[in-house]
């Protein structure tokens, strides 16, 4: 991944390069998976895990399909999500801090790593949670009415959110590898660097500030929280920040 920004190559480009997470079943929560990949102006490249080369897809113009191992544009900026991207956050984070709420209010609910897996086909955890009670039958401590059950649900992710940003702040949620040094590299050649995450805010500026440091945050603009009408795999998340953020790079 590095690569991609060093590169001597590399000519300056209107393009954005986004690294996201698919989190649709409970092998996303497993440390196996073995590619990363996504696109840059219509190529995709893919990241082997195991060799850590990059390779870039790109359709010619006599329509064949070239590989290469040294990508040709600079991006214009680098849109990263948060969870599953910047850290692993999710088995061993969230759905601990999802647990921990639940227990502390004695809802008598757990969450297992293959159910966990399953619930995050749904984007965003209050919606996440919803779903779940909607499908499963809620707790009895629960209010009965839709508007009070909206402001239980939200006062669940509120207390989830705080015992996470624990987990941050002890740094008990490592940085991936190689994060800091692709965000230093973008950094230096002048390349834009966003956090686009429909994650609670708090709980994503926590792991920038306290996982990349104060000089690297003060750097990367994050866009985050319950600021789209729809949640991922919906792509407004990503358009929203290159609209209104980045200056529609």
């Amino acid at each position: 991944m590095a690569s991609m920004v060093t590169s001597p190559s590399f000519t300056a480009a209107s393009s954005t390069t986004v690294f996201s997470h698919n989190k649709t079943s409970a092998s996303n929560l497993r440390p196996n998976v073995k590619t990363l990949s996504s696109s840059i102006m219509g190529a995709q490249f893919s990241i082997n895990r195991s060799t850590r080369r990059c390779h870039i897809t790109k359709r010619c113009r006599s329509g064949v399909t070239c590989l290469s191992t040294s990508p040709s544009v600079l991006p214009s900026a680098l849109l990263f999500d948060c969870d599953g991207v910047l850290v692993d956050t999710e088995k061993d984070g969230h759905r601990i801090s999802f647990n921990d709420t639940f227990a502390a209010r004695e809802l008598g609910v757990t969450w297992d790593v293959d159910l966990y897996g399953e619930l995050l086909k749904i984007g965003g955890g209050k919606e996440r949670m919803t779903a779940y009670f909607n499908k499963t039958g809620w707790p009895e401590k629960a209010p009965k009415s839709e508007e009070e059950r909206k402001d239980f649900i939200a006062s669940l992710h509120k207390q989830k959110t705080e015992l996470f940003m624990v987990l941050i702040e002890k740094k008990l949620l490592p940085l991936r590898p190689g994060v800091a040094k692709l965000i230093d590299q973008a950094l230096a050649k002048g390349v834009k660097v966003a956090v686009c995450s429909t994650s609670n805010e708090k709980a994503v500026s926590a792991i920038v500030s306290c996982l990349l440091g104060p000089e690297r945050a003060k750097e990367i603009l994050i866009f985050a929280g319950d600021v789209v009408p729809r949640k991922k795999p919906d792509p407004v998340n990503f358009s929203s920040c290159l609209t209104d953020e980045l200056d529609g790079i």
